[in-house]
């Protein structure tokens, strides 16, 4: 089972960033537009964080492995649309509705595959299997550049997606022959259209917002506004509900709000990195997609062998040490990274990529066990959805303000050395994003490992 839910979010986790290095193959046969270029990688993380916690309350209705099973379906088959859409007047709107179905389906899964990798294992356990399960998922996060350049380079864009079909398949024979049991919950309510639409609009209107802060400053202040007021409709409705989509009470544990933010600002920063790293190697260093990929590894192997080394530390010695430090060691390699960017050379970027790695690999793993182990068991549907939508939201929100400051500060000419100064503001603000979830982990983190959340109402 441990294998089934580390390849599902393995292929999640690919797919954020294995389109970076086939974008530019895919725009010249597709014809997509700049705005085009940037919703084909936004509405995919985008769905997942507008949906995520939808995907944890269907899961209590229909089972977590029913559900889990109707993710994967909708998952590989909206893949198989993406590779097949045709070139035409209609391929951007094509691509990026698929690209959508594809959060959709990754929204089914991800809270589901962590509860059932948490109930699978007890207390001193945990920590190790969240550690190949996050772990792993994160390497193939990183390794997205390696695998899209592998692939365009010798095969076709096309092939980018079609990967997801014969893993996504793989992974429902692997469900059926481990025979977890499904257990629907029948006393929990059925989402209300509204709040799933506020939160939707929300965040898409934000996440737009955002990508237009630097190109029209007055449409996206009130842009801002708009989503603001959706997203504060929801929070509103929320906190009354008897039943509501996200329980935010459970944020009351100041432990868990602060696995929560320091999930988001992670995932902020870390999809920002590995997106404008490898437009870097390609577009300033002049790296083919196959060396784009390679040159990643600098920060692939570090971040493989220090999630093993944070799932154990967690085991140990709960959560604050190991995050902290993954934390302070992400702030000093971004700033690193950042300065050594304008050289317009490689080997000056390599340490800071290292510690990156090294970072990223001690704070996931065990920031999101914590999370899971502060809930009973009954509520880590929704304890998952709740991580996860504040982590998908870091990752979009992540990728539009960097992106709107490295495209803000690109010359017209697109000159490699200001197209490189460019991209090392755009990793200053992923700096800074790491130190605060630095700064988050030391004022709301404690030494021991979660426990539960007492029950409360509202």
């Amino acid at each position: 089972m441990l294998v089934a839910m580390t390849g599902s979010l393995s292929m999640i986790m690919l797919d954020q960033t294995v389109v970076a290095v086939a974008l530019p193959s895919m725009t010249r046969e597709l014809s997509l537009s700049p705005s085009g270029q940037q919703w084909t990688v936004n509405a995919y993380v985008l769905a997942i964080a507008a949906l995520v916690a939808l995907g944890g309350r269907v899961a209590d209705l229909l089972g977590r492995v029913r559900a889990f099973r109707a993710g994967v379906t909708l998952f590989f088959l909206a893949s198989a649309a993406c590779a097949l859409v045709p070139s035409g007047p209609l391929a951007e709107t094509g691509v990026i509705a698929a690209r959508a179905l594809q959060g959709a389906g990754a929204a089914l899964m991800i809270p589901v595959s962590a509860t059932i990798v948490i109930a699978a294992f007890g207390p001193g356990e945990r920590g190790r299997a969240m550690a190949l399960y996050a772990g792993i998922s994160q390497v193939f996060l990183a390794l997205g550049p390696l695998v899209g350049g592998l692939l365009t380079e010798y095969v076709s864009w096309r092939a980018v997606f079609l990967l997801n079909v014969p893993v996504g398949l793989a992974t429902l024979v692997l469900v059926s022959v481990a025979g977890v049991p499904n257990r629907p919950d029948p006393a929990v309510a059925r989402p209300r259209p509204v709040d799933v639409a506020l939160l939707v609009v929300g965040l898409g209107v934000l996440t737009v917002a955002f990508q237009q802060v630097t190109s029209r400053p007055g449409t996206a202040l009130g842009m801002l506004v708009l989503g603001a007021a959706a997203l504060a409709g929801f929070v509103a409705r929320q906190r009354r509900a008897a039943d509501p989509l996200l329980h935010l009470r459970l944020l009351r544990d100041p432990g868990l709000a602060g696995d929560v933010t320091v999930m988001a600002l992670v995932q902020f920063g870390l999809l920002g990195l590995v997106l404008y790293s490898s437009v870097t190697f390609q577009e300033v260093l002049g790296l083919g997609p196959m060396q784009a990929g390679l040159a990643a590894l600098p920060l692939i192997v570090p971040l493989t062998l220090a999630a093993q080394a944070g799932g154990r530390w967690y085991d140990r010695a709960g959560v604050r040490a190991p995050v902290l430090t993954g934390t302070l060691l992400c702030t000093a390699g971004a700033a690193a990274w950042a300065i050594a960017v304008p050289t317009t050379t490689y080997l000056p970027q390599v340490p800071g990529m290292v510690l990156v790695g090294i970072g990223l690999g001690l704070t996931l793993s065990p920031g999101n066990t914590d999370a899971l182990a502060r809930v009973s068991d009954h509520e880590r549907s929704q304890a998952s959805g709740l991580t996860q939508t504040a982590r998908q939201l870091g990752g979009t929100v992540g990728l539009a303000v960097v992106g709107a400051v490295v495209l803000g500060l690109t010359p017209a000419d697109h000159a490699p050395t200001g197209a490189a100064t460019a991209v090392a503001a755009g990793f200053g603000v992923v700096a800074l994003a790491f130190a605060s979830a630095a700064t988050a982990t030391a004022l709301l983190l404690t030494r021991r490992r979660g426990a539960p959340v007492p029950e409360r109402a509202g």
